[in-house]
């Protein structure tokens, strides 16, 4: 449910870009630095956001994290220039950035690595769904209340759900009604004991010297680059270039995030599928990704057809051919960083990925300003895909947890 919040929140910003542009008079460069800024700030705090929550706790931090976004989510609605929406957007941003880094610890906490696999694609399900009813909510409080609201109505979730949060989550073994009989079933099935102490075996810039780490954050990197059209430019891409009304594209823009759910957890079960029927990691990792994001390279050919219907099926597939490789992707924390650091690696990964976040905004941007059409951009899309396929395939190593001399 806080990855629902957090991509609603952000979604809400292309979801009213169409009016935002018109109301304030504001030029496709502008938006697109708008929408960027965000990206600029999350992708610099996600380091200190997991080094936080591995050394105080996830429950603390995600709860912090979600307080802050919500009243940055909220500010947007009264901004009226371009420096005040980027303004708001750079300290939501600031909050935004906790959400991954915990929940990839959460998961490594709270399950057996041979579940890791379901619950990251449940978790990072949440993004789908914030990015598909977004579309269909902030429509609808456009056209009722004006696009000031839609940031309202969506901020003041996240401080519902914070108290939610602090009622009902404790760590495993401070948990109220958790058996010795579940407890040893998380803690017998995983390969590092995570979260028993607070210690750090090393340096956290030190992960950067190694491989894997490197291909995880580089491959995510292109991963984050495709992802991102749809969370900026798509409904843009829908209204101004398709010609489809806003309740037209409040629709259309859901499709592909629902189709992402159905690759998320098909994704999720069979990376664990695999794993446990071969007890091969690096197999049941790299089949998602590998092949995830190539099937993905079909957002190229969706600005070549003409047909809509064709147009929205091969954006679908490749949505979902992302949440496919999503499902590992997000294993990949659990599975490598030393004891006591996933959250810090899942910060590492998610802040070298969102340099696409902040590139793909701008360089779209640009290219529609130079050239009049969305269609050199999704060609651009699926070249990224293409070359994060080749970086699982032939950078990432053996996958296993970094050992380090205590």
């Amino acid at each position: 449910m806080a990855t629902v919040v957090n991509y609603l929140d952000r979604t809400v910003m292309s979801a009213a870009a169409p009016v935002i542009e018109k109301d304030l008079q504001l030029s496709a460069e502008a938006m697109g630095w708008i929408m960027s800024a965000f990206f600029f700030s999350y992708a610099l705090f996600q380091i200190p956001s997991g080094f936080l929550a591995d050394r105080i706790g996830q429950r603390k931090t995600l709860a912090a994290s979600v307080v802050w976004w919500s009243l940055a989510t909220m500010a947007t609605g009264l901004a009226r220039t371009p420096f005040a929406f980027i303004s708001a957007r750079i300290f939501m941003g600031i909050g935004e950035a906790g959400a991954y880094p915990c929940n990839s610890g959460i998961t490594a906490k709270w399950f057996p690595d041979r579940e890791r696999g379901r619950v990251t694609a449940l978790f990072d399900s949440g993004s789908k769904f914030g990015t598909a009813f977004a579309m269909p909510i902030v429509v609808w409080a456009i056209a009722t209340w004006g696009w000031h609201a839609a940031f309202y109505i969506c901020g003041g979730l996240g401080l519902l759900w914070t108290v939610w949060w602090l009622a009902v989550y404790r760590e495993p073994e401070d948990h109220p009604t958790i058996s010795e009989e579940e407890l040893n079933y998380i803690r017998d099935g995983q390969a590092k004991k995570e979260g028993i102490d607070k210690s750090m075996p090393m340096k956290w810039y030190k992960l950067f010297g190694y491989r894997n780490v490197i291909a995880m954050c580089s491959g995510f990197f292109m991963l984050n680059y495709a992802i991102f059209f749809f969370i900026t430019w798509f409904p843009s891409y829908l209204m101004n270039e398709r010609g489809m009304s806003l309740s037209e594209m409040g629709f259309a823009a859901m499709l592909p995030p629902l189709a992402g759910i159905f690759g998320q957890y098909l994704g999720g079960w069979f990376t664990d599928f695999v794993y446990n029927k071969t007890n091969n990691l690096n197999m049941a990792r790299k089949i998602n990704l590998v092949g995830g994001m190539l099937l993905a390279t079909s957002i190229s050919f969706a600005g070549l057809v003409e047909s809509t219907s064709v147009m929205l099926g091969l954006l679908c597939l490749s949505y979902a051919a992302l949440a496919f490789a999503a499902s590992a992707l997000w294993c990949l924390p659990g599975d490598v960083a030393p004891r006591n650091m996933t959250s810090l690696l899942g910060g590492m990964q998610n802040a070298v990925a969102n340099c696409g976040g902040i590139l793909g905004p701008i360089v779209t941007g640009y290219i529609i300003s130079s050239t009049g059409s969305f269609v050199p951009a999704l060609v651009v899309s699926g070249g990224a895909c293409l070359l994060g396929a080749l970086i699982y395939l032939f950078v990432l190593k053996d996958i296993k947890p970094i050992v380090v001399e205590e």
